[in-house]
């Protein structure tokens, strides 16, 4: 074929695919550059992926309309009958269709330069798009070989499965397709069921020499502040390529968004060139349209990259790709499109049938043409390249971090464990030069206690403040905006990352991370564990010791809402001191693919635990501080540094009156829970261990850094029922108070203890608490009594 014809034979398009006048005459420099660069081998093998795209945009369209309302796919062309529909249809179609061109314009993108990007797509509820183009190229997931392919029953089996929701005995989905991205989506690195992160997201994720083609949702650019803030972190020294490419389709669920309220595209441009970008709008009905944009600016990075004469903030290019909702299938450009474009269900009502075959035949492509534009898309091992599915942010797998030993303090003293840990993640940046490192600070780090963290490693800034810890090129992603700085640690998979926050306020970072907690659990159960270094968030400043703010900063949701997820992959720790503080984030650092929210007093506390124990006690999860459980007539069990004061506090003027309790420390409860699965039951410890350190008929008070009722339910293997059992925690009072008053108001103080004690033993109140301390715990005394006459 003549380089002419190809050429003719792409400008014709396909189906509903049409290429406007700039769109050609944009390919055509392109593909001249790319000839003369020697990045392709002729023009006519150029056009002839320009025009194998078209094909393959269109049959994919197809399939993602037949994934939402047919059972079953006719390659052949013939119309569907009533019964070949799905009596309930449902999918995200609109949204589906665009990205179709969006993902085959970075397929076309990738095959001409043979280069494999990565990808990510915030709108994963668009997932149909990603699926129907896989099983078309065949660049399946492991579980999805050998069930979809390019056949009419690979297709057919493909479409049958959407929105089934199959189960298996154990409860799982039964199919290996969802209605998100996920694990069993080739290539997927996100769910993006929480429209926006990746917008957060995305600039942080490539490594030097790595490209990164991030689609993003113009409903997620109104709910989710900070993407436009990429421009302040970017750097070519220790950052990839990052190309966001916005699916401009102008609709959310029930109306316009507000970039087309406000002036569609044109608006957006505006917009984001205010904010640092250099947009560029194109057709983003075509995928050749795209893939030009793609490969221009990655071309624009480059050279950036390589000229002497680089100034930042660079203006990082930001393709617009126009269009609307649901192209190329009846219905588009309505609220309908999101999700069913059709007036009605083809199933039952004809005029709807007859409107989706008409659409069908309008994408329809000749299995020869088909066949050959696959075969066109086939050029990995060609090129030398791995397929999409490889791309290196989805098989993230750095190197284990070397771990220092730490410089463990002598029991029996007082200090920081903020200021413990901050000195050992020092040394831990320092013994792994080989580790990008991010820091998400959402505030202050000197007041945490994290100074040395601070001068090591610095605010990254454009215009650094002399005398200020600033840098040009700092690891600490600072703003005012708890996900945005998250999503730079969480994205940095390739790399070394902690976040540091006040307790109270990481509450906003829960979405971000259940996503990702979700998306690596997934991974897990399916057989793939995720092999990223962990990413602890350390919450400081926290519930107790922020007693002289108001409530909105006395807040354990946090942690709480982190136990309810799975203990294997968000993991939740309560250190109690500063050696026990930094064995659990120098443990948390050994593993992989988990989030680990670690609770950290940053006023000076007692060091009560030695280097071995308290390396035991992260091990185990739990253990022992003062007495034997086998000898105590009631348990005292503390969760959290304050709680464990108060529980020895306890202990001592119990045992002055000759009453035996022991005092347990629970580091991390997800280790003592009931296991949900099988997973989850090789993490936990098993009931020998369990049981050796809670005796079953032990009368035991639990002191709680959280509310006691959440506690209780993690909690459940050690409860022996309220007549046994008592929990001690925060229960949502406080205000303007000191450490003393936050106790006090919130029945968690020594006294209150021993109160609970009298409780569960079956002790005389009397014989162990005095006139003027019950009165004070009874609401009619003086509450600095407790303080005053603490043992």
């Amino acid at each position: 074929m003549s380089t002419d014809t190809s050429r003719e034979r792409w400008i014709a398009g396909h189906g509903p695919i049409v290429h406007r006048d700039a769109t050609v005459a944009r390919v055509e420099a392109l593909v001249a550059r790319l000839l003369q660069d020697g990045r392709i081998a002729s023009a006519e093998a150029a056009y002839g992926l320009l025009a194998a795209a078209d094909r393959l945009a269109c049959m994919a369209m197809s399939v993602v309309a037949h994934m939402t309302y047919a059972r079953r796919i006719d390659l052949s062309g013939a119309p569907l009958d009533a019964d070949d529909f799905k009596p309930a249809p449902e999918g995200h179609t609109g949204g589906s269709l665009n990205m179709v061109q969006g993902f085959v314009g970075y397929l076309l993108a990738n095959a001409l330069t043979g280069q494999t990007r990565g990808w990510i797509m915030g709108q994963g509820h668009c997932v149909a798009a990603i699926e129907a183009v896989n099983a078309l190229t065949g660049d399946v997931s492991p579980r999805q070989r050998g069930r979809y392919d390019r056949s009419a029953e690979g297709l057919s089996r493909l479409v049958a499965d959407f929105y089934c929701y199959a189960i298996d005995a154990d409860g799982r989905p039964a199919v290996p397709l969802g209605s998100h991205a996920g694990p069993d989506t080739a290539g997927a690195v996100s769910e993006g069921g929480y429209l926006g992160f990746a917008g957060l997201q995305y600039v942080h994720m490539p490594l030097p020499g790595e490209s990164l083609v991030a689609f993003l949702s113009d409903g997620a650019f109104e709910e989710q502040r900070g993407q436009d803030w990429a421009p302040r972190w970017w750097r070519a020294e220790d950052c990839g390529a990052a190309i966001p490419v916005m699916i401009l389709n102008g609709r959310r669920i029930e109306q316009r968004t507000q970039i087309v309220q406000e002036g569609g595209a044109q608006w957006l441009a505006g917009d984001v060139r205010h904010n640092g970008f250099d947009p560029v709008i194109v057709d983003g009905r075509d995928p050749s349209a795209i893939a030009c944009a793609i490969v221009e600016a990655e071309d624009v990075l480059r050279a950036f990259a390589a000229s002497p004469k680089r100034r930042y903030p660079a203006r990082l290019p930001y393709v617009i790709a126009e269009t609307e909702k649901g192209f190329g299938f009846p219905g588009a450009g309505r609220n309908a499109a999101h999700n069913l474009p059709l007036d009605g269900n083809p199933r039952h009502d004809a005029a709807a049938r007859e409107a989706f075959n008409r659409g069908a035949a309008a994408l329809f492509v000749p299995p020869e043409e088909l066949d050959a534009a696959l075969a066109a898309f086939d050029c990995h091992a060609a090129q030398g390249r791995v397929k999409e599915s490889l791309h290196p942010m989805a098989h993230r797998d750095p190197p284990a971090p070397v771990l220092p030993e730490p410089d463990w303090a002598t029991p029996g003293g007082s200090a920081s464990a903020m200021a413990a840990l901050d000195r050992w993640f020092v040394s831990l940046v320092e013994a792994n030069p080989g580790l990008r490192v991010r820091i998400g600070n959402p505030d202050e780090l000197a007041s945490n206690k994290m100074g040395g963290t601070l001068q090591r490693l610095r605010h990254r800034v454009n215009a650094p403040e002399p005398g200020v810890a600033e840098d040009l090129h700092g690891a600490i992603i600072t703003a005012l905006n708890e996900e945005a700085v998250a999503a730079a640690a969480l994205a940095n998979k390739g790399g070394l990352n902690l976040v540091v926050s006040y307790e109270a306020f990481a509450v906003k970072m829960l979405g971000l991370l259940r996503q990702e907690t979700i998306f690596a659990r997934r991974q897990r159960e399916v057989g793939q564990p995720p092999r990223w270094l962990p990413v602890p968030l350390v919450v400081t400043s926290h519930t107790w010791e922020n007693s002289k703010n108001e409530q909105s900063h006395q807040d354990p949701t946090i942690g709480e809402a982190l136990l309810g997820e799975m203990s294997d992959t968000a993991r939740v720790l309560f250190p109690v001191d500063g050696n026990t503080a930094v064995a659990a984030l120098r443990d948390v650092y050994a593993g992989r693919g988990q989030v680990a929210c670690v609770v950290v007093s940053k006023r000076e506390v007692e060091e009560h635990f030695d280097a071995e124990a308290a390396q035991r006690l992260v091990r185990d999860g739990a253990g022992q501080v003062v007495g034997d459980p086998l000898e105590a007539d009631v348990q005292l069990v503390a969760i959290g540094a304050y709680q464990l004061d108060a529980a020895l506090a306890a202990q001592r003027h119990l045992a002055a009156r000759g009453r035996r309790a022991c005092v347990s420390v629970v580091l991390e409860p997800g280790r003592l829970r009931v296991p949900r699965d099988a997973i989850e039951a090789a993490f936990v410890a098993d009931d020998a261990r369990v049981q050796a350190l809670f005796p079953p008929e032990l009368p035991r008070v639990l002191l709680s850094h959280t509310r006691p009722e959440p506690m209780l339910g993690v909690l459940r293997r050690i409860d022996s029922g309220p007549a046994r059992t008592r929990a001690l925690g925060y229960i949502s009072r406080g205000g303007t108070l000191d450490v003393p008053g936050m106790l006090f108001a919130n029945r968690c103080t020594w006294a209150h203890a021993v109160d609970a004690c009298t409780a569960v033993a079956g002790w005389p109140r009397e014989e162990l608490l005095d006139a003027p301390l019950r009165d004070a715990l009874d609401g009619r005394g003086d509450p600095r009594v407790l303080q005053d006459r603490a043992p």
